[in-house]
């Protein structure tokens, strides 16, 4: 009995001591990280890591500014010339004009309304022509010296004009022998002639001296040699004027589209150029001949 009569005795000190710990676990305990015990050491490790990125950074910019030396750097005798050669510009301007009105009156009407022809119908008209024309690629890549795509545009040919039911299918290019037509004036540009002045065809559009060649000629050789007899004979008159459409229906431009007052330039600072690129592709394992900045595009 004594026993308990201590217990009890002691109560108002364990109830004390409970309320005080309640207390204290209703409180926050909060954790704070003490001083570094070298703090000298420490700001030296922080200040040479931020030197160091200081550096790469700095590395980073230099690379950045320094010329690539893959990249040679264009001359301004090198720099292509921003004038064109037109010595013919009047007459030129006035075939152009011409070839818009007759565009917009004629030729581009007659061209939407045979869009509108079932597309199985237009995409035959179309392989049906250029079957056709692959004769004159034939020919062009071999006067070019190409005679593995002369090869490939023979075996296009013969393959479209019997499996493809005399070109109105094209199932060369189903087994790997695609489209990649050439002509006159593309050969005229292997063998080294230049484009020669800028001209303006008549319903054609632009072209170029040697272009204007090339097209004549390519004309001239699908006139003899001419197994469908496309382009002699009564027939050859609607024949030529639906090729003529369906060329006109895949090509997307507008005359006086641009909104600018200057698009005959443009039209012909682009085509110029274009054949520029396209000659030095033929040329590619040749050195460049030297440029004249002095001198139009095209002279």
């Amino acid at each position: 009995m004594e026993g308990w009569g201590a217990v009890i005795s002691r109560a108002p000190i364990f109830a004390a001591v409970l309320i005080a710990l309640s207390g204290c676990a209703a409180r926050v305990v909060e954790f704070h990280e003490w001083p570094s015990e070298t703090p000298a050491a420490d700001n030296a490790a922080a200040v040479a890591k931020a030197q160091r990125l200081a550096a790469a950074a700095a590395l980073a910019r230099r690379k950045a500014a320094a010329p690539n030396p893959e990249i040679v750097p264009v001359t301004p005798a090198e720099a292509p010339p921003m004038k064109t050669y037109d010595p013919w510009g009047r007459l030129n301007r006035f075939t152009y004009r011409f070839n818009a009105r007759f565009d917009e009156a004629l030729f581009l009407p007659v061209a939407n309304d045979y869009r509108r022809l079932p597309a199985p119908m237009r995409k035959g008209v179309h392989n049906f022509f250029a079957n056709i024309a692959e004769i004159d690629t034939f020919l062009n890549y071999a006067a070019q010296g190409r005679l593995g795509r002369s090869v490939r545009s023979l075996g296009r040919f013969l393959v479209n004009s019997t499996l493809g039911i005399g070109g109105l299918f094209d199932p060369a290019t189903r087994i790997d022998l695609p489209d990649a037509p050439t002509g006159f004036g593309t050969t005229l540009a292997k063998w080294g002639m230049h484009p020669g002045p800028y001209l303006v065809l008549p319903i054609y559009g632009p072209s170029t001296l040697r272009g204007g060649v090339g097209f004549a000629a390519d004309y001239t050789t699908l006139y003899f040699i001419d197994p469908a007899w496309t382009y002699r004979g009564g027939q050859s008159w609607g024949l030529g004027v639906l090729n003529a459409v369906d060329q006109r229906a895949h090509v997307d431009f507008r005359y006086y589209s641009t909104g600018s007052p200057f698009e005959y330039e443009m039209v012909r600072f682009l085509y110029v150029r274009k054949q520029l690129i396209e000659d030095a592709g033929l040329h590619k394992h040749e050195p460049l001949p030297e440029s004249n900045p002095n001198l139009p595009a095209g002279e």
